[in-house]
């Protein structure tokens, strides 16, 4: 009698221990009664009915999708490698364990068909400028579809796209040949400005001619002030004239 006691305590001792389970903080248990769903358990310490429950953990962290490059078509007829990184996050471990058989592969499959999808219905240009854009796009879709299994998507960025080297040669000659158009508009510009003031300028000399012998000789003082150099002055033929008189003047005095 004694012994068939003590095997019925060591038994329940048993039942006990196999029964407590321990999910870490970010870790939840779900629960399975006879096959049927019971709830979820956890973090901590909980005890479920051993043989009669069955428990599922689920890592609740926010984990990592790597996409790898998917070569798309944009809507310009561009051919081009795209892959991005995705960040999601189960919020309800009974529907990502119930809904869907495989939830990792499944969230991987749909970001990658998406992704391949949206920027198919782009240009090249606003692949390359508006990422944010795409990125935000991918994520809208992804995360409606995800969402009955209880997953929802925090996150997805483009990490590179790859362009055919004939589109980057293509690319490059467009950039150069619109920095050329923009240098030769200021050098145009700049030309305009100057005759605005060359003008302005040749008023001011009509209007008092004094200032053009200034302006004669502010220039011999500039040419002169450079070394090995040889000046020629012209003077003007009013004032030989008017010297020959003065010295005729002179000598009919004499």
């Amino acid at each position: 009698m004694e012994a068939l006691t003590g095997a019925f305590f060591a038994f329940l001792i048993f039942l006990t221990l196999s029964g407590c389970k321990l999910d870490k903080e970010y870790q939840r248990g779900v629960i399975f009664r006879l096959g049927r769903i019971s709830g979820v358990r956890g973090p901590g310490i909980y005890w479920i009915i051993p043989i009669v429950d069955q428990k599922t953990q689920i890592d609740i962290r926010t984990k990592t999708v790597d996409i790898e490059p998917q070569e798309t078509v944009t809507a310009d007829s561009v051919t081009i490698k795209v892959n991005a990184v995705l960040y999601y996050r189960i919020l309800k471990p009974d529907r990502a364990i119930n809904q869907v058989e495989n939830y990792q592969m499944a969230v991987y499959q749909t970001a990658l068909t998406t992704l391949r999808n949206v920027v198919g219905q782009n240009i090249l240009d606003d692949v390359l400028q508006n990422r944010d854009k795409i990125n935000t796009k991918v994520q809208e879709i992804v995360d409606e579809i995800t969402e009955p299994w209880g997953i929802v998507i925090e996150r997805v960025e483009t990490k590179d796209v790859e362009i055919p080297l004939a589109m980057q040669r293509a690319m490059a000659k467009e950039a150069e040949a619109i920095r050329e158009k923009r240098a030769r508009i200021i050098k145009a510009s700049a030309e305009q400005e100057a005759s605005i003031k060359l003008a302005e300028a040749s008023q001011l000399i009509i209007q008092n001619p004094a200032a053009l012998e200034l302006r004669r000789l502010q220039m011999l003082t500039e040419i002169g002030a450079e070394n090995n150099t040889t000046t020629l002055i012209m003077i003007p033929s009013d004032l030989i004239v008017l010297a020959q008189k003065l010295s005729e003047s002179i000598k009919d005095k004499g």
